[in-house]
């Protein structure tokens, strides 16, 4: 129960689904957290949920979009303000959109590469500087199984989820010697708000797919998180964790 004892944790899009598993387990885990988002009242209610099963202030809430190097920069500065430092970054916010090549329009791709690739690039910048004042740290970036393999759709997700599968191995060269990890993570399809707007037979018919025939809880993918966050993947850097029941085996 406390493989995160004496961390301070940032996680985006920690309002709900996936993001807000993964606040909740760290915390268990006896880690301090920061939650960010900009679903401002979830993000509260989350913390507030937190708070009181930990009898303690063992996170806050706070307005962070991931596209914007000024939410951030007052994202870490809470962190180091509230908790004392910034340990581990979870960049976990993230938009999905089902057009292909030709169905995509630019607004659309603009704001899928804004979040999901441009939002870890600026959670990285703005979180490294304070885990070298910490002397080291870990970051896990949340890609995408689309982040590994093709579909004839969601051309914006699959070119983004790639862009942070290599980002994070860039990363992670490039940090080793400030004793800072990079992983990314790469969940199929997890059961959150995010596959909401996926119609409920194309949904089956992907869960399908998988071996194990059905999709995953968010704390499925929050437990992989909670390892590559804890000193128990010390020596774990540039790596792909998969969490899909399958499906990328086939």
């Amino acid at each position: 129960m406390e493989r995160l004892k004496g961390k301070v944790a940032l996680i985006s899009g920690g309002a709900r689904g996936q993001g807000a598993a993964e606040a909740r387990l760290f915390a268990t885990e006896g880690a301090k957290v920061v939650v960010g988002d900009v679903l401002d009242d979830v993000c509260k209610q989350t913390a507030d949920e937190i708070n009181a099963k930990a009898a303690t202030k063992a996170a806050v809430a706070l307005h962070l979009d991931v596209t914007r190097a000024n939410d951030w920069r007052a994202a870490v500065a809470a962190s180091e303000r509230e908790f004392g430092g910034l340990d581990i970054l979870v960049n976990n916010a993230g938009i999905y959109r089902t057009g292909g090549i030709e169905d995509t329009d630019e607004e659309d791709w603009d704001a899928v590469v804004n979040i999901n690739q441009k939002g870890v690039w600026l959670g990285m910048k703005a979180a490294v500087p304070a885990m070298r004042r910490r002397g080291g740290g870990s970051i896990i970036n949340i890609s995408s199984i689309y982040g590994l393999i093709g579909s004839a759709g969601s051309a914006a997700y699959h070119g983004t989820k790639g862009a942070v599968r290599l980002l994070t191995k860039a990363a992670a060269v490039q940090y080793a010697p400030d004793r800072i990890r990079v992983n990314s993570v790469h969940p199929g399809v997890i059961l959150t708000p995010m596959v909401d707007i996926v119609p409920p037979e194309q949904l089956q018919s992907l869960i399908e797919l998988a071996p194990m025939k059905r999709a995953a809880q968010p704390e499925e993918v929050g437990w992989c998180v909670v390892f590559l966050a804890s000193d128990e993947a010390s020596f774990v850097t540039g790596a792909e964790l998969v969490v899909d029941g399958g499906y990328t085996a086939i």
